[in-house]
C-alpha cells in the first residue's frame, strides 16, 4: 500500500471482495476469492489487467495475475505507478517473498534499517517478514511490478480499493480497521 508520509491507512476506505476461507500449512488463513478461475495463462499488455484505484486519493494500480486473473494458485503479480514524492509506507509481508521492479524511474528502497537508491532496471527482493519501504525522489513517476510468492495480500488491495472507475464507497474508521485486522496474517503496517 502507499500512503503519504505513512498516513495512507487513517484515510483509506475499501469495498470488500466476497470471499471464502480455507486452511493454509503456515496457519495464516488465505481468502479464495469467490469467482477463482481455472489457471488459463494470460498475455497482457503493459495497461492491461485489473485495473483499480486506492482510496483516499487517485492511487492507481493494477493487478495483472492471481487467482482471479490467470487462475494462479501461487503467483500474484501486480503494476503500479508510484507518484513523484509518494511513499509506500514501511511494513512487513508475512507468508510470501516478494519481489519488486522498477520499469521506469527512480527512488529509495529501504530494505530492513538499509536504504538504498533505485532507479529502472533495479530489482529489490524482500524475503518473507522483512521490513521494505518506498519512495519516489524522481521528478517524474516510478512504475514499477511487483511479484509475490504466494496469495493473500491482493484481497487487501481489492478489500482498500475499487475497480477503476466506481465511485468509493464510505467505510468508518471502524470498518477501515476491521480490514486491516483481518489481513494481518499477511501484511502488516508500522
Amino acid at each position: 500500500m502507499r500512503g503519504v508520509n505513512g498516513l495512507f491507512f487513517l484515510v483509506v476506505v475499501g469495498a470488500c471482495q466476497t470471499a471464502r476461507t480455507v486452511p493454509s500449512h503456515d496457519g495464516c488463513a488465505p481468502t479464495v476469492p469467490t469467482g477463482a478461475v481455472s489457471p488459463t495463462g494470460l498475455v497482457l499488455q503493459e495497461n492491461e489487467g485489473e485495473r483499480r484505484d486506492r482510496l483516499g486519493g487517485h492511487f492507481p494500480f493494477i493487478i495483472k495475475v492471481d487467482r482471479l486473473n490467470g487462475g494462479s494458485r501461487q503467483l500474484v503479480m501486480g503494476y503500479e505507478d508510484v507518484a513523484p514524492g509518494q511513499v509506500i509506507p514501511p511494513h512487513r509481508h508475512l507468508t510470501a517473498d516478494e519481489i519488486i521492479f522498477v520499469h521506469h524511474g527512480s527512488g529509495v528502497a529501504i530494505l530492513g534499517q538499509q536504504e538504498t537508491p533505485i532507479k529502472e532496471g533495479a530489482t529489490v527482493y524482500i524475503p518473507r517478514d522483512t521490513r521494505v519501504s518506498l519512495r519516489n525522489t524522481g521528478s517524474g513517476p516510478m512504475t514499477i511490478a511487483f511479484f509475490f510468492s504466494g496469495p493473500g495480500f491482493e484481497q487487501l488491495l481489492r478489500d482498500m480499493s475499487v475497480r477503476e472507475g466506481e465511485p468509493p464507497p464510505p467505510l468508518s474508521p471502524a470498518e477501515v480497521a476491521r480490514l486491516v485486522r483481518m489481513h494481518s496474517c499477511h501484511v502488516v503496517y508500522e
